[in-house]
């Protein structure tokens, strides 16, 4: 079995390597070719090795040894359990549908042959992160899926926006990184270890050890690896408030969108944690902090949806509000509960992005909602698949959202740990307001009055939008944003909707085939451990009486009837009585202006920490750079030097006379000097 764990590890990788090193040689066509035979081959072989897991086999060992150092082995190695495999089928699978996806959207971008290497790059980083057995290599996955996005995100470098964007993504990502090397550094020092296997077989040893990190102050060595670890979760799955970067990564093409912010890149920090499991279970207080950052992240960025007219970044605040979800979950120590709502999460919201890309293809372009309206009569299939995404998103009773977001709200229902009484609150609240946004922006494209050909302002956005409109469309100049007068919106080609259709089918039956036996049949088997005083599951599984009931039982529960009024609520605000959001927003002006500027975090992240940052910076240049470096080392000492040449330079006037008498008086002097003791 280990060919088929290197063709799905490498194979992508050669693909990226022919796409991007002889792009020019195998031309647009050639690029797509091998790069979707990469991972398609990639996704044959995981389905091969999820398969042979399936079959009772596991494998964890090293392949290659990069370096022994004092007794620490640092090693490339794969470790293969079902977590590992049911994280490559997922990657693969969507990877594959943005491949094919991509042909149609970036058809006539001119960095095709790059497009196509990056995103399969990305997926060779993403599969080398979930097969790995030890941290070195998670963190070679981790930075590799960091460095790629940073590369996607800014795909369209000469958009001064997406320039900013990456880099924010980048430094965002890096204060995570931050925290997540320090846990890995702390594994080591006490652990001695990269290895997970050992890592978990020491960590019940140290379950005791405590750290003085300031004063006499005590901290527990497992509280302490467990929230740095999570840490740099927070920064790659966007959980609050380290979340700042992924609405603005929404100026990459739509294809990374769907691949990096919805199914792959930002759900690495919840697989990290879930493989982390043995030691987050060993410290309640770790727990707690991802309960309390989770239920906040869930809640806060859902309202965030609401206010946005962009239809991507109305689905990415989507995606951090579910990742907040799947966070809830992991701190509930429903682990395998996160890991299915990421692998329904990863089919339906894919669809919802990829949808949004065939609506703006459609639109010409044009990303703004208000300039929309209508459009199922001329988008059919982009119509139903989208409602069926829409649908599963907002936990409709027997479509996949619906049994794994569901199970998130009973496990957290079911936890005893300190905050799961609030994050309980949170993602209750939660289901009114992903139904409402999710509608929102479903009626706001497909029902209603037609808003396109209106008077432009040349972006494609009416000229009254003014400043809140976002032109995140292609910068290519091929394309014109927007639809004319006499335009009217058009399906996509079929190597767009042929993906949608089948993201669609697995948004549909996904949930309902995998649920038994991921959550209640033993699936995950020891990769997952949860304490025995950690009880939300083993409730969970007492009342568990199959799919069909449960699905049944949803129309007796909250969450069926929050969702319910959320749709019922934007269907009035939005197609009955569309004038009322506006009197709304009027009456409720700070609150709207709040979540208009997010919370005004990046107001606070400029002000506190880009500009405390530029004041260090220019104290130091002008104290340490101006002041003590040039003016007193550099400067101070051709003055010094200066001086003291000045003082010797009286003496050199030039006269033999004033020579011969100072050497009289010199050696006066010495002799004085030499006589003086002995008298």
């Amino acid at each position: 079995m280990k060919t088929a764990y290197l063709l799905a590890a490498f194979a992508p990788l050669v693909g990226a390597i022919i796409a991007g090193l002889f792009g020019r040689q195998v031309g647009r066509a050639g690029a797509h070719r091998v790069t979707i035979a990469g991972v398609a081959i990639s996704f044959a072989a995981s389905l091969w090795t999820l398969f042979d897991v399936l079959n009772g086999n596991t494998f964890n060992g090293a392949l290659y040894t990069w370096a022994a150092l004092d007794g620490l082995s640092i090693e490339v190695g794969f470790l293969i359990d079902p977590l590992t495999a049911t994280m490559m089928c997922v990657v693969t699978s969507v990877s594959l549908m943005v491949h094919i996806y991509t042909i149609g959207y970036m058809a006539e971008d001119p960095g095709y042959q790059r497009f196509f290497s990056y995103i399969s790059l990305f997926t060779f980083s993403m599969m080398m992160l979930v097969m790995a057995n030890n941290f070195m290599q998670l963190f070679f996955g981790w930075e590799a899926v960091g460095l790629v996005s940073y590369l996607l995100i800014g795909f369209w470098y000469t958009r001064p926006t997406a320039i900013y964007a990456n880099l924010k993504a980048f430094l965002v990502n890096r204060v995570g990184d931050f925290g997540f090397i320090l846990g890995i550094g702390l594994v080591v020092a006490y652990m001695g270890s990269l290895d997970y296997a050992e890592v978990f077989a020491e960590a019940p040893k140290l379950a005791d050890e405590q750290l003085g990190l300031w004063g006499s102050t005590q901290w527990s060595l497992m509280t302490v690896v467990c929230i740095c670890l999570f840490i740099g979760a927070m920064g790659k799955s966007a959980q609050f408030p380290l979340h700042v970067w992924l609405p603005d990564s929404m100026e990459g093409p739509t294809p990374i969108s769907a691949l990096i912010h919805a199914a792959t890149m930002v759900t690495a920090g919840i697989f990290m944690v879930s493989r982390m499991s043995p030691l987050f279970e060993m410290s309640e207080t770790a727990l707690s902090f991802v309960m309390v950052i989770g239920a906040i992240t869930a809640l806060f960025m859902g309202f965030l949806g609401i206010v946005q007219n962009d239809i991507k970044r109305v689905v990415a605040y989507s995606t951090l509000s579910q990742l907040g979800y799947m966070t809830v979950a992991l701190a509930a120590s429903a682990y395998s509960v996160a890991i299915f709502h990421l692998m329904t999460h990863a089919f339906f919201k894919a669809l919802l992005f990829l949808g949004a890309g065939s609506v703006i293809i459609g639109m010409h372009h044009d990303q703004d909602m208000r300039n929309m309206g209508g459009l199922r009569r001329y988008m059919p299939i982009t119509w139903i698949t989208c409602l069926v995404g829409s649908l599963a998103l907002i936990g409709t009773p027997f479509l996949s959202g619906f049994y794994s977001k569901d199970m998130i709200i009973e496990a957290v229902r079911y936890s005893t740990i300190p905050g799961a009484g609030f994050g309980y609150f949170a993602v209750l609240a939660g289901v009114f307001v992903t139904a409402l946004y999710t509608f929102r922006m479903y009626f706001l494209v497909f029902h209603g009055e037609s808003r396109w050909g209106r008077a432009q302002d040349g972006h494609g956005h009416d000229a009254h939008h003014g400043d809140d409109a976002h032109d995140d469309g292609h910068h290519d100049d091929a394309h014109h944003h927007g639809l004319g007068p006499n335009d009217k919106p058009h399906e996509s080609p079929r190597v767009v909707t042929v993906p949608l259709i089948l993201l669609a089918i697995a948004s549909i039956v996904s949930g309902a085939i995998a649920i038994g036996p991921m959550l209640f049949g033993g699936f995950f088997g020891d990769a997952i451990h949860v304490a025995k005083e950690h009880t939300a599951m083993a409730t969970l599984a007492e009342h568990w009486h199959g799919w069909v009931a449960l699905g049944l039982h949803a129309l007796q529960t909250w969450p069926f009837w929050l969702a319910l009024a959320g749709v019922v609520t934007a269907w009035f605000l939005y197609l009955v009585k569309p004038g009322v959001p506006g009197a709304i927003a009027s009456a409720f002006g700070p609150i709207h202006r709040l979540l208009d500027n997010k919370y005004y975090l990046d107001r606070l992240n400029e002000i506190v920490f880009a500009g405390g940052a530029r004041l260090i910076g220019r104290g130091l240049w002008r104290g340490g750079d101006q002041t003590v470096i040039d003016g007193l080392i550099v400067n101070g000492s051709a003055r010094l030097t200066g001086w003291f040449s000045g003082v010797l330079r009286l003496a050199q006037t030039g006269h033999l006379n004033t020579y011969a008498i100072t050497m009289i008086i010199g050696v006066a002097l010495l002799m004085l000097f030499v006589i003086m003791p002995l008298l």
